[in-house]
């Protein structure tokens, strides 16, 4: 009898030992783009989970145009449904402005701060705290094919012009083969097509405004950007591309089908490694310029930020300092290679010999360095940001703008009626916010 008593106490205790343990979990939900590297993080979690065993989190992962649209409606409405979000140098300014995040100030010193690449952590800070802590950083680049370069009897200059480009992707388009000279962003979205929009106008003397915050659709310089985009997507692109964004044309570019691809930086270790039909033939250049001084690359890092709404903040900290620490870059290092790291948010994985061993690790840091967002145009111009003006109503606007130019590409709208709209629906957006007197 004693002894029966003894362990129905003991298996008593044990159950309410387990069921200490169980509610000791805490459960935090992150937000997140469906890009490569975040994929790849999913299936690191066995090392996060060893480490803290007391923290489980629940994945939501997105296409970009909805991430966005959603982590957007929650944080404005307090909704409480994220604990980490995934968002970028366009948010964190505007939203830590706002009081809508959390100070990441007070992450522990093995994160080291002061490693973060200058240009990275300048665009996450506000009023000199840190915001968001950066997953990768990145700017934009061309990718070509080397092979389609030799057999057009061309060679890729490291700082092309667009006309470089024209050349190159008349020369190696063969659509009989189904190789397209350019592969180039056509989904609509303020951070779709317009992000590349947005950079590559700035190379021809463009800008969104002038200094008393008057739209500039109807310039010359626009005018200019969106004809010749149509014009070399219309001779040397893909069929459908009005409805290729990053993860499209990434296909495309694995398959074999693009010539050349001008997009971000952070695609690099994905057009060399192991899903890429062409991984060996692959050379890479700064993103073209049109001699005006300024190129039609970008500046951004998707980042891990904490909404001011999250219940579960030290949980939310624990794992952002898991996913951007340094010891994460040297965890995907040994599991897939250096050429996997995330890219573009630490001086010390550009100091890391094994990384300099990377084909594309310089073209990127330069990317990087080379894009001003304090000075993004040929022209001054009121606002910051490269590939967007950091305002809080650039979001709606831009995402209309892009609607306009993604039809154009479809044929559905004409290049000179794209612009037309743009400048009658950015003044309306403009007037209505009070910038336009």
């Amino acid at each position: 009898m004693h002894m029966t008593l003894r362990a129905l106490f003991g298996a008593t205790a044990a159950l309410t030992f387990a069921g200490m343990a169980a509610a000791a979990t805490t459960e935090i939900t992150v937000a997140t783009v469906n890009n490569g590297d975040m994929i790849r993080m999913q299936g690191l979690m066995d090392d996060f989970y060893a480490k803290h065993p007391d923290i489980h989190v629940n994945w939501v992962t997105l296409e970009e145009n909805v991430l966005r649209q959603k982590v957007t409606t929650d944080i404005a409405t307090k909704g409480g449904q994220f604990d980490v979000l995934t968002i970028g140098t366009y948010e964190v300014p505007i939203w830590g402005k706002q009081g809508w995040l959390v100070s990441l100030d007070d992450l522990p010193a093995d994160y080291k701060k002061d490693d973060l690449l200058p240009a990275i952590a300048g665009g996450l800070t506000v009023d000199g705290h840190l915001y968001a802590s950066p997953f990768y950083g990145e700017s934009s680049m061309v990718m070509y094919r080397k092979d389609l370069m030799d057999k057009a009897g061309l060679k890729m200059p490291d700082a092309p012009t667009w006309a470089d480009i024209k050349k190159a992707a008349d020369a190696m388009t063969d659509k009989a083969h189904e190789i397209y000279g350019i592969c180039l962003r056509g989904k609509a979205g303020w951070g779709e097509n317009m992000a590349f929009l947005t950079a590559m106008s700035n190379s021809f003397g463009a800008k969104w405004f002038d200094m008393k915050w008057h739209p500039q659709f109807d310039q010359k310089p626009w005018a200019d950007t969106i004809n010749f985009y149509l014009d070399l997507m219309k001779a040397d692109g893909p069929p459908g591309a009005s409805n290729n964004g990053f993860n499209e044309n990434l296909a495309l570019f694995q398959q074999g089908h693009c010539g050349m691809w001008i997009d971000a930086t952070v695609a690099a270790s994905f057009v060399t490694g192991k899903d890429s039909t062409v991984a060996d033939k692959v050379g890479f250049a700064l993103a073209p310029d049109n001699g005006l001084g300024k190129r039609g690359n970008w500046l951004w890092a998707w980042s891990l930020a904490i909404p001011a709404g999250s219940a579960k903040v030290e949980a939310a900290k624990t794992f952002i300092d898991w996913a951007t620490n340094p010891d994460y870059l040297a965890l995907v290092a040994s599991k897939e290679g250096w050429a996997n790291v995330p890219p573009g948010t630490r001086k010390s994985l550009y100091e890391n010999p094994e990384y300099a061993k990377v084909p594309f690790a310089k073209m990127t840091l330069d990317s990087i360095n080379s894009a001003d967002p304090t000075h993004p145009t040929v022209d001054p111009v009121p606002y910051t940001g490269v590939q967007f003006v950091a305002i809080p109503e650039f979001q709606g606007f831009a995402t209309e703008t892009g609607q306009q130019f993604s039809a154009a590409l479809a044929g559905t709208t004409s290049a000179a009626d794209a612009l037309k709209n743009s400048q009658e629906l950015v003044t309306k957006a403009m007037t209505k916010a009070g910038y336009i007197k």
